[in-house]
């Protein structure tokens, strides 16, 4: 892994975990699922007109349009929009922990479901991870938080670990920035949907919301999704995860500093925590692939 990856991975870290402060900013002032569809539907537009620029090509290859849609329905529609969703209720931090343990989901399905063995060092990590993210949701539930906002969550990081599970190795063959930017109106086309059917349209454009929405369309929208496929080209989709354990911290100090939500003692072990039973997932895997 050279500097030019960790770098990526660094920026990709904190660009995914501090969507959710912005997200929770966005939907003090706007209907969740509509302000949601807007914003893929915006951001595919712009993706698409960028890889066109690039010379990037609408012919995919079977592997990368079924990545498009298992993405653009699991990713975008279940978990940005049930994580949206949620923000109106539950606060940033608990929302990204939750979202930081996919990669514990992902080793957990990958053994139930797919017969992938887990070595020691993984069960440790799961018990870990899985620990630290059952200590933290205790605190929480014991001040009263949102239980099904917190079980949105839960499902959006669900959905988007049988998605990971279900496209592996479908960023290879190019045209990475088509794809982000195709999978974008998957997402804008179900979210509209169900925005129509079950929200009603009113929205409080501020200076604060505004920004919020920008920069969550071009930083945790195209660009971490761009970074996220390239850094799975360049270096595998082993290590890349690798920098998932990164999340935790990024998530919570950012939703501290932004928001001003508060922190415990018990929130900061449960971060440690999670953190290392997801780096251990991620070691054992990359030792497994060299072997």
């Amino acid at each position: 892994m050279d500097i030019r990856a960790i770098a990526m991975g660094l920026l990709f870290a904190f660009l995914w975990s501090s969507a959710f402060t912005s997200a929770r900013i966005i939907v003090a002032d706007a209907p969740p699922f509509a302000i949601s569809a807007i914003r893929f539907l915006l951001a595919g537009i712009i993706g698409i007109a960028i890889a066109r620029a690039l010379g990037q090509s609408w012919r995919l290859t079977p592997a990368q349009w079924r990545a498009t849609l298992i993405f653009g329905l699991c990713q975008n529609a279940i978990y940005l929009g049930l994580n949206f969703q949620a923000m109106t209720t539950v606060e940033a931090s608990l929302a990204s922990i939750i979202a930081s343990s996919m990669p514990l989901i992902v080793a957990f399905l990958g053994w139930a479901a797919l017969r992938e063995k887990l070595s020691p060092l993984a069960t440790i990590g799961l018990i870990l991870g899985f620990g630290g993210v059952m200590v933290i949701m205790w605190g929480k539930i014991s001040h009263g938080v949102d239980i099904f906002g917190v079980m949105l969550c839960i499902v959006g990081a669900i959905a988007l670990a049988v998605a990971t599970l279900m496209v592996r190795g479908a960023s290879s063959g190019g045209n990475i920035l088509m794809i982000v930017g195709l999978q974008m109106f998957v997402g804008a086309g179900i979210l509209l949907i169900v925005s129509l059917l079950f929200e009603s349209w009113e929205f409080n454009w501020n200076g604060k919301m505004g920004a919020a929405f920008v920069y969550t369309l071009f930083g945790p929208g195209l660009l971490a999704t761009w970074i996220w496929f390239s850094l799975v080209s360049r270096i595998g989709v082993v290590k890349a995860s690798t920098f998932h354990f990164l999340n935790p911290f990024f998530g919570v100090a950012v939703a501290a500093i932004v928001l001003g939500e508060g922190f415990g003692l018990i929130d900061v072990i449960g971060v440690v925590v999670i953190a290392a039973g997801i780096f251990a997932v991620q070691i054992s895997k990359q030792s497994d692939t060299l072997k």
